[in-house]
């Protein structure tokens, strides 16, 4: 094809629903990509998945599978996700049950494996793949008990082949955002694993639509006041061409906008070294990104430059590290910062007075810090103020008695005090990031297809 029209459906699991039915319906596209995998994500899953061995996927995907299908069958539109999660066999088979139940046939879906490493950590150790944290140097073995999600970013390939293969929809686990558009530019355009510039081009691409509507208007710092309509925003399009080239849009008569500078703000999002933007596909330098308009909602990409991809993938390990409660309260005017910062001192006290020892306690005053911190100007007078504490610890005793302080504040603490009405808070499992490499030649991931 000379040109494919690669939509951005969802930029997180709980993005907006009605984004690909709207790209679906509103104009022409090719594929539809969704995103909807974060690290935290992925130990959710595996929590799920401990439960009930039928979980562990994105389970949005589901319904929204029933509205779409048809346009889908209809409009001969692809579908990649990585929806799958830590058990994308089952979301491939919840599918089917909708397409059975619906009268949507042939179906042909691909799933790539081989990302989930949770039941192989020992094994690995063994074999010398170390996986030290990349942000420390810790030994895993430091961990390794607590360890509750492990998953191998891939790339594009696997994606790709599947496509090859003649899936409809490709559903993933732990795959990279970008490599989800980058893997339908490799399979439409034939490039080779090697053509460094046009990789990196659709990677860039990829990073674009990653997050859905903040690349068409959402989030937009610079002038939001200037986005039309957001509350029908339209999600990105990339219109992509063999040679590299690549003009992200959105479909006509929706809301939203797309600027260079919207462009700007969500090339610059979660980038370290703007040179040396690592994939497992190749290296992208984002500082050769050329940005021009070419018509209204339209701006073109070129002049990218890659660099070959290192010989390891990232992976992404969570672990439990104790627990955590959190707590708010509401104080009136006047004095409403006072009086909540003397519930703070309060509260502070008698937790120290019962001996009780925590990792960390945090305070925020909603409305007066909480975003600046000390360096927030304070107002001269304030209506009202939330005061909202948290507590970090390895002891769940601990965490759990700080919850049953709360209240008593009330009554024996500063007036004109509102806001609680949800009971004690409970303690909830904090889970940590270790993020790690692994040589490539360590695991391959495993394409599998099936058609009902």
């Amino acid at each position: 094809m000379d040109c494919i029209r690669i939509a951005s459906g969802q930029g997180f699991w709980g993005d907006l629903l009605t984004a690909p039915v709207d790209q679906l319906t509103k104009g022409p596209i090719d594929y539809l990509v969704m995103d909807y995998l974060a690290e935290v994500t992925m130990s959710i899953l595996q929590k799920q998945k401990k439960k009930d061995p039928a979980l562990g996927y994105a389970r949005d995907l589901i319904p929204l599978m029933e509205q779409i299908l048809p346009l889908l069958s209809a409009r001969n539109v692809k579908v990649v996700t990585n929806a799958g999660g830590v058990n994308p066999l089952a979301c491939r088979d919840a599918i089917f049950d909708v397409a059975r139940r619906i009268g949507i046939s042939p179906l042909k879906i691909g799933v790539v494996r081989g990302d989930d490493i949770l039941g192989q950590l020992e094994e690995l150790a063994l074999a010398g793949v170390l996986l030290d944290s990349m942000e420390t140097g810790d030994k895993l073995a430091t961990v390794i008990d607590r360890v509750s999600s492990a998953n191998v970013y891939f790339g594009a390939a696997p994606i790709a082949e599947a496509l090859a293969r003649g899936a409809d929809i490709v559903i993933t686990g732990r795959t990279t955002d970008t490599g989800l558009t980058l893997a339908p530019m490799i399979h439409e355009f034939g490039w080779r694993s090697d053509e460094w510039d046009k990789l990196a081009a659709g990677t860039v691409a990829g990073h674009v639509l990653e997050c859905g509507g903040q690349a068409s208007g959402g989030n937009f710092a610079a002038d939001w006041r200037a986005v039309p309509d957001l509350a029908h925003i339209g999600f990105p399009i990339a219109e992509a061409s063999p040679d590299g080239s690549v003009v992200i849009t959105k479909h006509k008569g929706t809301g939203g906008l797309v600027s260079q500078q919207t462009i700007k703000e969500q090339l610059l999002y979660e980038i370290g070294d703007p040179t040396t933007y690592i994939t497992p596909d190749c290296i992208a330098d984002f500082t050769t990104i050329r940005l021009a308009d070419d018509g209204p909602d339209r701006v073109r990409l070129s002049g990218i430059k890659g660099r070959p991809a290192t010989d390891s993938y990232k992976v992404s390990m969570s672990y439990l590290d104790g627990y955590t409660a959190h707590a708010t309260l509401t104080y009136a005017w006047p004095d409403a910062v006072e009086k909540a910062e003397a519930a703070d001192r309060i509260l502070r006290t008698r937790l120290a007075d019962l001996g009780l020892r925590f990792d960390e306690i945090r305070t925020e005053l909603l409305g007066v810090n909480s975003c600046h911190g000390p360096l927030a100007p304070r107002p001269d007078i304030v209506g009202e103020v939330v005061l909202r504490i948290g507590v970090r610890g390895r002891e769940k005793g601990a965490v759990e008695r700080f919850g049953k302080e709360i209240a008593p504040l009330i009554l024996t603490g500063p007036p004109g005090v509102t806001g609680f009405a949800g009971g004690r808070p409970k303690p909830s499992e904090v889970v940590a990031y270790w993020p790690a490499l692994i040589p490539k030649s360590a695991l391959r991931p495993n394409v599998i297809m099936e058609e009902q």
